[in-house]
């Protein structure tokens, strides 16, 4: 630089481009635009030679250049005019820019190091550094003004749409475009040039000042704006080149507080920023190890108002991820300063909870592999990390299940990490099953994940069996034992010793020193151990054998002293607690598999899969138990069970599945057994059973296979004959085996093996058994297991119903085959003596029971099948007809297309022109008809025809009768009774004569029968009759109902069982009867409960949700019953209603609920109908609609409890109804209060009356003899003359107020002649409430012009009223109201009717010729003119007796009384 160089004004960053337009002040000494150029107004040519010639003078001048006015003129007017440049000059004013500011970089830096001794040289060199820091500023703030001009044009243009080519014209147009604007490029190019700027040490550039504000802010500005974008994030130079502006603008100059500012208004708004700001705070902090930033967000954050948060959804989500990342990137400084987002978890929005919670196993899964040689630090760690743990376990009962289940997802990943300790392992294992049956279905799957995870990754070993630990731990215990007796100073020398492990110890038992490993040593642990692999465990280990191997694995290699010893046993204690843990949830696991959430289901079989593999007790029968839901409509769940089964049962080498299939129908039920048919279906058709595993079955069914037992082989064949029904063709080579072994010697050690045999061989197919006609070895082998008596009581009925299947399966004329068998089983059992019973004789008789029970059974089922036959061979009938018609067609649209087809048609003959004909007069269908009419005949004849002696079961039917309508025999033998009642269903239910004639004696037995047995299959059999005959069976549906009260529990259940099927299949209409069925909710079997849940769930399901009308019905009856429990009532109705999901149904029940208090006078059912309405769902309609239905609920608001269901209503509304409905939510609650507080002063004031009139009476007890004789000789008739006069006989207690008095103590006057001396007043009730429908008037009352009542003394009482009351009524008007005075001498009632005389007649006589009988007592009435005291009431009388319901209540009008001139004043 020459000597004399004078430096340009410097150059102030502005807060806006066109502010360089504005001249300085006169004080003020700046770099302005004086020149500006506006592109506008130029021709493109010349813009283009003006970006030239820029460019010239930036690349041949000095960098120091931009300082000159007339370059800084054109800088600016290029800037500005940005937008308007094409894209080659765009990039060519780039270019020159960041070309030039490139070169100042290292002009700078070694500016800054070089040093100079001279003043002269110090005055240059200050100078130059003048002059660097112009240019510093200017070429920063155009490069980004430029960036910025630029962003805005790429945001607020659209972009244009591809519209087509027109002609070769615009196709060779295109050719001549210039190339695309790459602003991406550029748009990089400029970013990482400023973040290689910022990062020089500018500090002797700027001076102590650093780089002023306001171009730290633009330039911070510019890199926030560029992350607005989502696409930015996919060019990782530039994110790093954003991430080194924040940090340096933030960190190394300073630019904190705003820097922290931005990046918070970023998160709340972009989805996209959390990760990206989080690792720019984290590379900031990594660079320039300064924390600054970092700390200030997380105090930000922590200022924040929680409830900013529950208004602000997104940003609440983003803040949460934004300190997910943070921690983990930065968890020491997090750590730290955690404290100051406590507030947080108060506040409403879970999101910023959960969001915590995964923060906290952050900071947990870094402080558990990290340690600190400083022992203050350390503890400081320990002390922070056990703080998290305890606020993780305590939000693990968090209002949201968000919240909840995130809990759990934590404590997962904290397992997986292997940064759960021991001494954590049962705390986690214990809340994770208290998880299982929370009211969130996310909760109750993020616990089964959970304790998944535990498994799959304990410390304790592969094999947890309670019995292994159990043992072990004895053995450890035994020897601590030992060890501690032989060696007590070593021992307390030992404990002596610091333990910093132990100290450290958490939970119960459990000794956190051993670390993740537990019991194992790190060259015995196997890594199988503590991960589960997709091969479950060998399933032919003996438990003996799994204790060995668990107590070998326990074992260490070699244990020392007695702390080592100590610790080995609290390590087996917890392990041994775990496996009890996990042991405890199988029942929970087991109602979960009846969830009807999918998610429950499916991940309870994997949990239920992954404690079989570790030998979990009760494991493997919870997994039987998912086998029905393969019949789940859900396709999630359904696969579920096909998948576990497969890899648990089948997935093995041939002979392992054999021995899991065998063994699994050992002790399987019906429907079990059912559902393992399907699933084995679904995996031969898929071919997933291979033709090995067949064979081994077959091997274990011949006793072919080692070891194989008689129940095995039986076992074998029933997999077999699962297997056969979807390929039959695996019996073709083993038929001799299934003859020989199924009906051989072996039946008779086994059972059930015969009706084994019987099943298999209704599986042969059509090809197969087609060559048994000639043979009849299988035929007489059927009939061999029906006659013999040989197999016993238990396992003949089974094997004999199977053998008459197989026979209506396998013979081509199975009705006759069916007629000798009964008639060889008549003629061996009876001897061909006649049918004659004795029923004084014992099995010595001419007949036995069990030969008669058997015959019976036979002839059941054989008329039974017999009829499902008929069936089978109409349809086999009309198939073959269809598939005849159907041919025809086909041959007929074949002719049709053919050109010469009428010639076919001509020599075709008649026959297919008749067939035509036919068709046209419809012979078609009259041979429907005639088919229908044979197989009728065919039905009724199987029963009926036994009149005509043709027909053989017709015959025995009379027999059946007549045995089961003796009971004196039945009673005898429980078994023939059983028979006869199955063989008497089975027979009415063919004819429907015979159904009718023995209806009554069904439902006799079905009620009265000792047997449980025998009522359930009564109630089974009225099911089918129900189906079959519905006319005949509905009068006596209350009966059904009946049976669901029955003293047995498995009558209970297949009554419930039956009216499920029939309601749900539309064979019973839904009625009242349906209460009955609720009260089963509340069964004290489980199952039946969960059938009758079942049963309410799939009704819910039909049409518009019947419940929803049965509702209101249910409640009235339920609370009709004395004898329910209220808790049972609460719990019933709780379920019903959860059933109940639509809006539009909800705010009906309201209505419908609310309308029940007005027909209800019991304060039972006030409080069950309020309980029912807290219950709903409430929306913004329906606390609109409660509060409108006020009127009808507002006289059962005196009651405590149902005030406190209206209030539980209020309180779960505030919750989720709108802002705009609060305020009529709080008016509501208003009304309600004061309501209630009315209702009880008002109560209260009764009380009060009632106790001072029973004051009162006794007070005059005392008088009772002197007041008497005067009143006696006042008005000149005695008591009996009074009463007499008074009541001229009619009896006053059958009255409308229901007046008894004693003739000894009557006082009052005559109602002629209080009439005579009041000159026509009128006296009407104290309430002057509106006459009663029970009000019964004499004739001598309506003789007078007006009726005076006078309040009655208690009953009670023995003394008469001491004071007579007089009325003067001269000046009193006609509509005057009633008003009570209490006076120190007497007791004075003064009422007055509004009413006149002609109306209050002709209203008396309408009540007196319509009276009822209602009566209300002494204290009713007393208790209903004290009420009306307090709110009196006066009404007209003139409306009829249908109209005085609806009266209106008009506030009397207090007047002052006026005393009648005889009134004597007689002293208290």
């Amino acid at each position: 630089m020459p000597d004399g160089f004078s430096s340009a004004p410097p150059f102030i960053v502005p807060l806006s481009l066109t502010e360089l337009e504005v001249p300085p002040e006169d004080d003020e000494h700046r770099l302005f635009a004086q020149k500006v150029v506006d592109l506008e107004t130029l021709q493109p040519d010349e813009v283009e030679q003006l970006v030239k010639g820029l460019a010239f003078d930036l690349a041949d001048k000095e960098v120091l250049c931009v300082e000159e006015q007339d370059i800084f003129d054109q800088i600016y007017s290029l800037v500005k005019g940005f937008p308007l440049l094409e894209p080659a000059m765009r990039g060519s004013l780039i270019e020159s820019l960041t070309s030039n500011f490139s070169v100042l970089l290292p002009n700078i830096t070694s500016l800054l190091k070089s040093s100079h001794d001279s003043s002269n040289e110090a005055c240059t060199r200050g100078s130059l550094i003048h002059s660097h820091r112009n240019a510093f500023r200017i070429y920063a703030y155009f490069i980004q003004s430029i960036a910025f001009a630029e962003e805005t044009r790429m945001d607020t243009e659209p972009e244009k749409p591809a519209g087509r080519a027109n002609g070769k014209a615009k196709q060779n147009r295109k050719k001549h475009l210039p190339k695309p604007w790459d602003w991406e490029a550029q748009r990089a190019r400029i970013i990482r040039l400023l973040a290689t700027a910022i990062d020089e040490d500018l500090k002797h550039l700027f001076g102590a000042a650093q780089p002023e504000e306001t171009l730290l802010a633009y330039i911070a500005k510019g890199a926030f704006s560029l992350l607005s974008d989502p696409s930015i994030g996919k060019d990782k130079d530039t994110m790093n080149a954003i991430f080194s502006l924040i940090g340096a603008c933030s960190t190394k100059y300073h630019y904190v507080t705003q820097t922290a500012a931005s990046i918070l208004h970023l998160l709340h708004k972009y989805e996209h920023l959390p990760v990206h700001l989080a690792e720019a705070v984290a590379y900031a902090e990594k660079k320039y190890h300064d924390g600054s930033l970092a700390l200030a967000l997380i105090r930000e954050i922590g200022r924040l108002n929680p409830k900013d948060y529950a208004r602000d959804g997104m940003g609440a989500d983003n803040v949460g991820k934004f300190l997910v990342e943070l921690a983990e990137h930065m968890p020491r400084l997090v750590t730290t300063n955690v404290g100051v987002l406590m507030p947080h978890f108060g506040g409403e929005s879970y999101k910023i909870r959960s969001a915590l919670i995964s923060v906290f196993g952050k900071l947990v899964s870094k402080a558990s592999k990290e340690t600190d040689v400083n022992a203050a630090s350390e503890t400081s760690r320990l002390r922070s990390k056990q703080a998290m743990i305890d606020v993780m376990m305590e939000r693990s009962r968090d209002t949201s299940a968000y919240t909840r289940s995130k809990v759990l997802q934590t404590w997962a990943e904290l397992c997986e990490e292997h940064a759960l300790s021991i001494g954590l392992w049962n705390q986690v294992a214990d809340m994770a099953a208290g998880r299982l049956e929370d009211k969130a279905a996310i909760v109750r799957k993020s616990a089964l994940q959970l304790l998944t995870t535990l498994l799959q990754f304990n410390p304790f070993g592969p094999q947890l069996r309670t019995a292994a630990f159990e043992a072990t731990l004895e053995k450890y215990k035994t020897q601590l034992e030992s060890m501690t007796s032989q060696n007590p100073a070593n021992e307390v020398a030992e404990a002596t010793q610091p333990n910093s492990d132990l100290e450290q110890s958490q939970g119960s038992g459990a000794v956190q020193g051993l670390g993740h490993e537990g019991v194992f040593s790190e060259t015995e642990q196997a890594p199988g151990s503590l991960q589960i692999t997709s091969e479950p465990t060998r399933e032919d280990t003996t438990e003996s054998q799994m204790v060995d191997q668990t107590q070998s694995c326990l074992q260490t290699s070699d244990v020392g002293g007695i702390e080592q010893t100590r610790a080995l046993v609290a390590s087996l204690e917890a392990g041994l607690y775990f496996t009890k843990c996990i042991a405890s949830t199988m029942s929970i696991l087991v109602q979960l598999l009846a969830s009807s959430n999918a998610s429950d289901v499916e991940y309870t079989i994997q949990l239920l899969m992954c404690a079989r593999q570790f030998n979990i007790d009760g494991a493997e029968s919870c997994l039987q138990k998912m086998l029905p839901l393969i019949f789940s409509q859900e396709r999630a769940i359904h696969d579920a069970v096909e998948t576990a089964f497969y890899t648990i049962y089948v997935k093995k080498n041939p002979f392992e599945t054999a021995m899991n299939l065998i063994n699994l129908t050992m002790e399987a039920s019906i429907g079990d057994l059912a559902s393992m048919e399907e699933i084995l279906r679904t995996l031969v058709r898929k071919g997933d059973i291979s033709q090995n595993a067949i064979v081994a079955l077959w091997d274990f069914f011949t006793f072919n296979a080692p070891g194989a037992t008689v129940e095995q082989s039986r076992g074998a064949l029933v997999v077999l004959s699962m297997v056969a029904k979807s390929s039959p063709k695996i019996l073709s080579s083993h038929l001799q085996n299934v003859v020989d072994i199924g009906f051989g010697r072996w039946a008779k050690e086994d059972m059930l093996l015969a009706r084994t045999a019987c099943n298999i061989l209704q599986q042969l197919s059509g090809d197969t058994y087609s060559s048994l006609l000639s043979s009849h070895k299988v035929f007489n082998n059927l009939v061999n297991v029906i006659l013999s008596s040989g197999l016993p009581e238990e396992s003949w009925y089974a094997a004999a119903e199977q053998a008459i299947n197989a026979v209506y399966v396998l013979h081509p004329m199975p009705e006759d085959f069916s007629a000798k068998i009964l008639r060889k089983f008549y003629s061996s059992a009876f001897n061909s003596s006649g049918l004659q019973i004795d029923e004084q004789k014992s099995a010595e008789s001419s007949i036995s029971v069990i030969s008669l029970s058997r015959f019976l059974f036979l002839v059941g089922h054989i008329a039974l099948k017999q009829f499902v036959y008929i069936e089978s061979c109409v349809r086999k009938i009309r198939r073959q007809r269809t598939d005849k018609e159907r041919a025809a067609a086909e041959s007929q649209g074949s002719l049709d297309c053919e050109p010469d087809s009428s010639m076919h048609k001509v020599e075709l003959g008649p026959s297919l022109l008749e067939e035509n004909i036919s068709d046209e007069l419809g012979v078609a269908a009259s041979e429907d008809a005639r088919i229908d009419i044979l197989q009728e005949r065919a039905e009724k004849d199987i029963v009926s025809g036994g009149q005509s002696g043709k027909y053989l079961i017709g015959v025995c039917a009379p027999l059946v009768a007549k045995v089961a309508r003796n009971v004196s025999l039945l009673q005898e033998y429980p078994m023939l009774q059983c028979s006869v009642m199955l063989a008497l269903s089975k027979l009415m239910v063919l004819d429907e004569e015979f159904c009718e004639q023995h209806l009554q004696l069904l439902f006799t037995v079905a009620q009265n029968a000792q047997d449980d047995t025998v009522r359930s299959n009564c109630i089974i059999a009225l099911g089918d009759l129900t189906v079959r005959f519905p006319n005949l069976l509905e009068p006596w549906t209350e009966h059904i109902y009946a049976r669901l009260h029955d003293q047995a529990q498995s009558v209970r259940k297949n009554a419930v069982l039956v009216l499920s099927h029939l309601i749900l299949n539309d064979m019973m209409k839904v009625k009242g009867h349906i209460t009955e069925m609720t009260l089963r909710l509340e069964d004290e079997d489980l199952s039946i409960s969960n059938s009758v849940k079942l049963f309410f769930h799939e009704l819910s399901k039909k049409g518009n949700n019947p419940i929803y009308n049965l509702l209101p019905d249910i409640l009235s009856r339920l609370s009709n019953m004395r004898d329910l429990q209220q808790e049972k009532f609460n719990n019933i109705m709780q379920f019903l209603i959860g059933s109940i999901k639509k809006d539009k149904q909800m705010e009906g029940l309201i209505e419908k609920l609310c309308h029940r208090f007005v027909g209800s006078t019991d304060p039972r059912q006030w409080q069950n109908i309020a309980y029912c309405l807290s219950q709903l769902t409430f929306t913004d309609k329906g606390i609109k609609k409660l509060a409108d239905q006020f009127k009808c609920y507002e006289h059962a608001l005196a009651m405590d409890a149902v005030v406190t269901h209206f209030k539980a209503i209020i309180s779960k509304a505030k919750k989720f109804v709108k802002a705009e409905v609060k305020v009529t939510i709080d008016e509501f609650e208003q009304k309600v209060i004061e309501c209630h507080e009315e209702r009880k002063e008002q109560e209260a004031t009764m009380q009060n009356a009632l106790s001072h009139l029973a004051a009162q009476v006794q007070s005059e007890e005392l008088l009772g003899t002197d007041a008497s004789n005067e009143q006696s000789e006042d008005t000149g008739h005695g008591p009996h003359n009074c009463y007499k006069d008074s009541v001229e006989g009619n009896d006053l207690s059958e009255g409308a107020n229901n007046i008894k008095m004693s003739e000894d103590n009557c006082v009052q006057h005559s109602i002629e002649e209080v009439a005579d001396s009041c000159n026509k007043s009128e006296l009407s009730n104290e309430s002057n409430q509106h006459v009663d429908d029970s009000v019964d008037v004499s004739q001598s009352e309506l003789d007078v012009p007006s009726t005076l009542q006078v309040m009655k003394e208690d009953p009670d009482a023995s003394s008469t009223v001491e004071n007579s009351k007089n009325y003067n009524c001269k000046d009193q008007e006609a509509d005057s109201a009633g008003e009570v005075q209490e006076g120190a001498s007497s007791d004075e009632i003064d009422v007055s009717s509004n009413n006149d005389d002609s109306d209050k007649d002709k209203t008396l006589t309408e009540n007196a010729a319509a009276g009822d009988s209602n009566q209300v007592g002494d204290q009713d009435w007393n208790k209903r003119v004290l009420r009306e005291n307090v709110k009196p009431k006066t009404v007209s009388h003139t409306k009829t007796r249908a109209a005085q319901k609806d009266v209106k209540t008009v506030k009397p009008v207090s007047r002052p009384r006026r005393r009648c001139v005889l009134e004597k004043q007689v002293n208290p």
